[in-house]
């Protein structure tokens, strides 16, 4: 969620926001209710094995290209657009720096990984 939209939305009176939290159970009259899951990038794990941003996005295409990771770009010239640095691990949706963070590009990021994963293995016969 952009950073004025969120200002926005605290400061709402008819808006409760819950940040933090785990839910068991919660019962309130409502007209709609939005869920934002993994607004954060949990990558600290993967800090040894792929080039992330500042922020602990995960770096993909040319931005991957240009973090002077050892290897990147490899002798194919990869990455291409999703992929990390390694050839055919692709990283997609909310994670990705650079990603549009709303629902429609991140779905839209997983249809386009299966294919890039789907071409090179039909490829392979």
């Amino acid at each position: 969620m952009s950073h004025y939209l969120a200002v926005e939305v605290k400061q709402h009176p008819g808006v409760q926001v819950m940040l933090n939290t785990q839910v068991r159970r919660f019962t309130a009259g409502a007209r709609a209710m939005f869920v934002f899951v993994g607004a954060e990038p949990y990558t600290g794990w993967l800090a040894n094995e792929v080039a992330l941003d500042s922020r602990g996005y995960i770096l993909t295409g040319l931005d991957a290209a240009r973090s002077g990771r050892k290897g990147v770009p490899d002798s194919t010239g990869r990455p291409f657009p999703l992929e990390i640095g390694r050839a055919g691990v692709i990283a997609a949706g909310d994670v990705r720096n650079g990603s549009i963070k709303r629902v429609a590009s991140a779905v839209s990021e997983g249809a386009m990984a299966v294919r890039l994963v789907h071409e090179p293995l039909q490829l392979r016969g």
